[in-house]
């Protein structure tokens, strides 16, 4: 079959389709192998289509400036000396960001052309944003039914124009008729169902460059989305970096916050850490200190108030600052409240519902004489002399056990252990104050040395608790 694309020609299909994929550009590449970080290009085809117009297409050899495979040669028939005088990448990165700026990649097994296209623009000096759909996804996602989705399958499946196989534009050329009879055969709601897949995991900031996305690796860590100049916009945390980096962009259209997050990320780093806890931890230390702007949870919380009670003596709950306390009476303390208003309703609260005293609390004044919530009922009978203190004190120990902070369980500090392929983490603590995280003796030494001199945080302290639950584990260090 010969080819029936001609520039100006109109696809009824195509031009069907809505934005965003009304602008699309089909390309196809050759290269000297299937690393896109160490092979090269030696020819490229791109046919951009606008609202269903076929435009001028574009082809070249490329010189890629290393030597040719002679296995590469046997399949693509292009050599050392067919590309011998053929410009440079860096000659057509003009006429190429002119033809996909604004326009969808559509390439079969897109990520391996636009992988190569990344690289090839950085080492010319440029950042191409590309967005790519992926002619092999559509054919699975629409052809469910079928096993093979290569091209030649789809060529002889759909009747496609056939060029020269294994050339760049001869592969080009089947891919408008193809997309086209996916939009006659299924309907365009079809296709953008399917299409609408694809973007929504492929979606990448548009000021990001996708190459740093393929960078992210599959192990535990932090991750941090910067926009211009280096500002912190987020950090994060996952088990997985590369999938919940991804999550981020693939939302971005239905949460607002995501949204706008996409939009002003200009640059991402992370860490990688040996297990979840470590990730845990360095996220938030870095959300304290670094102050994100689009974190909430998290954030520094300073001047937070706790309930002070000890059940062996005569007196009232006092409320005290958590950062004050001993961390010995830590034991002791109950709740975590922003201010003494809530800190004084929690205590009103559990007054009314385990039927306590508060003119002993504190919460009335009017000693020597029975409260208010004696007189409706509201109260055991402490202040009237009704009521035993020992009766008085278990009730108000039920009811403020479910605030209570746990005692330390261990006479010094212990290093929580985690191990990942060879990377060996221990995260130090002493009195559920976090010492820090150590990848050597010589590192845990010094952290043990630098003693108490650490707030009590409340997020460390939540996150310790939760991996000591869970079965982390756990060894003395000292």
């Amino acid at each position: 079959m010969t080819d029936l694309l001609q520039p100006g020609m109109r696809m009824e299909a195509l031009a069907a389709l809505p934005a965003p994929f009304d602008r699309l550009a089909f390309v196809d590449i050759e290269t000297t192998g299937t690393r896109p970080t160490r092979d090269r290009i030696t020819e490229i085809a791109v046919i951009p289509v606008d609202r269903g117009v076929v435009g001028e297409p574009f082809q070249s050899l490329v010189d890629p400036g290393v030597p040719i495979p002679p296995t590469i040669t046997r399949l693509t028939g292009i050599s050392g000396a067919m590309v011998e005088g053929a410009p440079v990448f860096a000659r057509l990165v003009d006429d190429l960001l002119g033809l996909l700026d604004g326009r969808l990649l559509v390439a079969h097994n897109a990520r391996f052309d636009a992988g190569f296209l990344r690289n090839a623009f950085r080492e010319a000096g440029q950042v191409a944003a590309l967005r790519e759909l992926c002619t092999v996804k559509l054919s699975r996602l629409l052809d469910r039914g079928e096993r093979r989705h290569n091209l030649d399958a789809l060529i002889a499946r759909h009747g496609l124009p056939v060029g020269d196989r294994h050339r760049a534009m001869g592969d080009c050329r089947a891919l408008p008729t193809l997309m086209a009879r996916f939009v006659e055969r299924d309907g365009v709601e079809a296709v953008l169902e399917a299409l609408g897949r694809q973007t929504r995991r492929a979606s990448t900031p548009p000021n990001l460059d996708p190459a740093r996305l393929d960078e992210v690796p599959a192990v535990p860590g932090v991750y941090r989305f910067f926009g211009e100049e280096g500002a912190l916009l987020y950090v994060g945390k996952s088990v997985n970096l590369r999938s919940r980096v991804r999550s981020h962009f693939a939302d971005d259209h239905r949460n607002d916050r995501e949204m706008r997050i996409a939009q002003q990320t200009h640059d991402i780093d992370w860490i990688e850490t040996a297990g979840e806890i470590g990730a845990l931890l360095t996220e938030a230390r870095l959300v304290k200190r670094e102050q994100p702007i689009f974190n909430r949870r998290l954030r520094a919380r300073r001047g937070l108030l706790a309930w002070y009670w000890d059940d062996e003596a005569g007196a009232p709950p006092t409320l005290v600052q958590l950062d004050a306390l001993d961390p010995a009476e830590l034991g002791r303390a109950h709740g975590v409240f922003r201010s003494r208003m809530k800190a004084s309703e929690r205590l009103r609260e559990l007054a009314k519902e385990y039927r306590l005293c508060p003119q002993y609390l504190g919460l009335e004044k009017g000693a020597g004489r029975a409260c208010f919530a004696h007189q409706i009922g509201q109260c055991g009978g402490l202040c009237a002399g009704r009521e035993p203190e020992i009766a008085h004190r278990l009730r108000l120990k039920q009811a403020l056990g479910p605030l209570a902070f746990e005692a330390w369980p261990y006479p010094g500090a212990v290093a929580i252990r985690e191990l990942r392929d060879g990377l060996e983490e221990r995260h130090l603590f002493r009195h559920w104050r976090y010492l820090g995280t150590a990848r050597s003796e010589a590192e845990a030494a010094e952290l043990l040395a630098g003693g108490d001199d650490h707030p009590l945080d409340i997020d460390m302290y939540r996150l310790t608790v939760d991996a000591i639950r869970g079965g982390a584990v756990v060894e003395p260090v000292e």
